[in-house]
């Protein structure tokens, strides 16, 4: 009897450490690009305020919700990046990407989100990303087969460094593309 309680008191512990492994694995913020930036760098963006949405048509139609951590939307309350002026260290700016679907409900035609398409986010850290304007810069997608979150090797590289190429183009804004929207 002794030996049945100890079995199973024994499987019962592997059985919650199985448990507890498997749905720490699943935490998003644990996600990170090879050599680059992890989600958990962007932790909290779930809360964080809104700097405007956007809707590229290409290469896809995806909805688009940009926000912003409590030290980028200061700056940005603040006026940058006008007159040249650039983020302080600290700042950090996310987009969440949707796969759009047509609101039913809604008596007039309306897309909304869906499921979510990919995460991308941006980290300021002029020392630690000294070569690239200080951003560094990661892309993680959604995989619907295992509903988490991978990196966007493919996009990304194994480093930080990928999104400095397209951003150059907005190098005049602090390499951010989003304006903060009038509210």
């Amino acid at each position: 009897m002794r030996r049945e309680i100890l079995t199973g008191l024994f499987v019962s512990a592997i059985l919650a450490f199985v448990g507890g492994v498997a749905i720490a694995a699943q935490d998003k913020f644990t996600v990170q690009v090879p050599g680059g930036l992890s989600l958990g760098e962007c932790r909290g963006y779930d809360d964080w305020p809104a700097v405007a949405a956007s809707l590229p048509e290409e290469p896809e139609v995806k909805l688009n919700l940009i926000v912003a951590n409590p030290t980028m939307i200061a700056a940005y309350r603040a006026g940058i990046p006008a007159e040249g002026k650039h983020f302080p260290d600290g700042s950090r700016i996310v987009k969440i990407l949707w796969v759009p679907k047509n609101n039913d409900v809604a008596p007039f035609g309306v897309k909304v989100p869906d499921r979510i398409s990919s995460i991308g986010c941006m980290v300021k850290d002029s020392s630690r990303f000294a070569d690239t304007g200080g951003w560094g810069y990661a892309q993680f997608d959604y995989d619907p087969a295992s509903d988490t979150l991978v990196p966007n090797t493919a996009l990304q590289g194994n480093d930080a460094k990928c999104g400095a190429a397209c951003h150059q183009l907005a190098e005049s804004t602090d390499f951010i593309f989003t304006a903060y929207g009038k509210r």
